[in-house]
């Protein structure tokens, strides 16, 4: 049997659109859907629970007829149950603010904490909705040097095979030789750069995974400039971002770096963040 994918509820307006978002993932893979609320409230009564539950499954349903679909009421802390459930999940889904977060967030504090977390591919479901959707045909995915990508680079590869679209590889640099002027010596990741051109990078980390999706058409860009401005940009004609993160040893989960922050916060679209392995 398919693990399911994963999708957080309660209630809010933007945790169903991530149950919208999350029906058409679930028949583009054709995996289950799982719809989960949990909430550590001791003042929700069962009936109120029991109405959210009730309204996200309907919804699924009457956008996706015919998708397998379970769902779960948990009295527990939101983030610990997702994250628990995402390590047996092909994704785990939220929406970009709960009911419970102060206005003017630009993202919750649930979706952050689980997409720092989880073992498995967090989607954040943000943007308009055009951009929820496949206005655009493309997936983006971020490319970092070494060994931060490899993963998210086949999660974006699979993904845009399944919706027939074009896959968009960014790969941000800059180099530092400016700031640095005889007879200082410039560090060693500004020499290292220099030794491996930018394009040669993005190569290297696409082309496992195109050898494997040879019928995923791709678009290589190479932009010398901020990573995050260049990932925005770049998501501002997209469905879907999808950028890596790495483990830290000596740390518990996910740590989000800047870059992830950024996109998570401020991107147009949907963004994955997919757990290096």
């Amino acid at each position: 049997m398919s693990i399911p994918l994963v999708v957080g509820v309660d209630g809010s307006e933007a945790s169903l659109e991530a149950v919208d978002w999350a029906v058409d993932e679930a028949v583009r893979h054709e995996v289950p859907l799982h719809l989960l609320h949990a909430a550590v409230r001791v003042h929700e009564a069962s009936d109120e629970a029991s109405d959210v539950i009730g309204a996200a499954a309907q919804r699924a349903r009457d956008g996706a007829p015919t998708v397998r679909l379970s769902s779960e009421v948990l009295h527990e802390d939101a983030a610990s149950a997702l994250v628990d459930k995402g390590r047996n999940a092909f994704a785990l889904v939220l929406g970009s603010r709960g009911l419970g977060d102060l206005a003017g967030m630009l993202l919750g504090s649930v979706s952050l904490a689980v997409a720092a977390r989880a073992d498995c591919p967090v989607v954040v479901v943000r943007g308009a909705a055009e951009h929820r959707g496949a206005r655009f045909g493309s997936v983006v995915v971020g490319v970092e040097d070494g060994e931060g990508s490899g993963t998210a680079v086949r999660f974006a590869f699979r993904e845009a095979r399944v919706r027939g679209c074009r896959l968009v590889a960014v790969h941000a640099w800059s180099t530092p030789f400016g700031a640095f002027t005889a007879p200082q010596a410039p560090p060693w990741y500004a020499l290292e750069a220099h030794r491996r051109p930018p394009e040669q990078v993005l190569d290297d980390a696409l082309r496992g995974a195109a050898e494997r999706y040879r019928d995923a058409p791709v678009s290589r860009r190479v932009i010398e400039g901020p990573a995050r401005q260049a990932l925005l940009e770049a998501a501002s004609g997209a469905d879907l971002l999808v950028v890596g993160a790495r483990r830290r040893q000596g740390h518990l989960g996910l740590q989000l770096g800047l870059i992830n922050h950024a996109v998570l916060h401020h991107a147009p679209c949907p963004v994955v963040v997919v757990p290096q392995v």
